[in-house]
């Protein structure tokens, strides 16, 4: 079992099996990056077990403040994975609520508290399983590029995934990523934020855009759909006014970019 020295946490050995807590944003409208973790997985030796019950993480619900409802979404969630195999997440928000606030979320329900620690300890983001357990190292398939990087909030602040997300692409030696500045701040999604204050949300992702656009990329990676969709939805929306018809920026899950480059076909 190998030790992370910045986050502390212990790393248990490549195990047989796993389950997917594919988040519903993975679900619902980006199902290629969902299919593009499983096949990651399996190519490493992996089986790959699929709750059909699993439904939101609760997290919506939590960062509105409605904890009774987050508790009743999470509570659906804790009973999905009885066998002890690690938990695999392709999304650092939901990994986040998952790890962290699940054991919080009972802290005062004795019995649901037990599998709610037990479900928090065998959490892991993508790019930290892949990194931390697999030991990811395939062979870079494709032609050179430059991409840059997002890394949601709550992975960044309560994951740690973008070191672990960095790391990943650093195993792709024709790949140069760029970081742009302001990099830790915020795309303006966060959730339920983005409809409830959509002014201030759109001006901070105009932000992120300009920003991103100006390290010289037309490509941004993240391991979190929410944000990706926010960047490049706001990004399309000003190639509409300004009466373009090519997309100046697209967006690719890392699962799906790491999965296309390790199987030769990056074009």
């Amino acid at each position: 079992m190998a030790s992370d020295a910045i986050s502390g946490r212990s790393y248990p050995h490549k195990p047989a099996h796993v389950y997917l807590y594919a988040t519903c944003l993975v679900d619902q409208f980006a199902p290629q990056a969902g299919l593009d973790t499983v096949q990651l997985l399996e190519r490493e030796g992996i089986t790959v077990h699929f709750p059909e019950q699993q439904t939101c993480c609760g997290q919506p619900a939590h960062s509105s403040g409605f904890a009774d409802e987050a508790r009743a979404v999470a509570a659906r969630q804790l009973g999905l994975f009885p066998e002890p195999w690690p938990i695999v997440v392709p999304s650092g928000s939901c990994a986040g609520m998952m790890r962290h606030h699940y054991p919080k979320l009972f802290a005062d329900d004795a019995a649901r508290l037990a599998q709610a620690l037990d479900v928090s300890a065998r959490i892991y983001e993508l790019s930290e399983f892949l990194v931390q357990v697999v030991g990811f190292d395939r062979p870079d398939l494709g032609p050179p590029c430059t991409v840059a990087i997002h890394t949601s909030c709550h992975a960044r602040r309560e994951m740690g995934c973008h070191d672990t997300s960095l790391a990943l692409l650093a195993v792709l030696g024709q790949v140069q990523v760029k970081q742009p500045a302001r990099v830790e701040e915020c795309c303006g999604f966060g959730g339920t934020f983005a409809l409830t204050y959509p002014d201030i949300s759109q001006a901070i992702v105009t932000e992120k855009v300009a920003a991103i656009q100006q390290t010289g990329v037309d490509r941004v990676v993240s391991a979190d759909c929410g944000c990706l969709f926010n960047i490049t939805g706001r990004s399309a929306r000003q190639d509409q006014e300004a009466g373009r018809t090519t997309p100046s920026l697209n967006g690719e899950h890392i699962a799906s970019f790491v999965w296309r480059r390790t199987v030769g076909d990056a074009a």
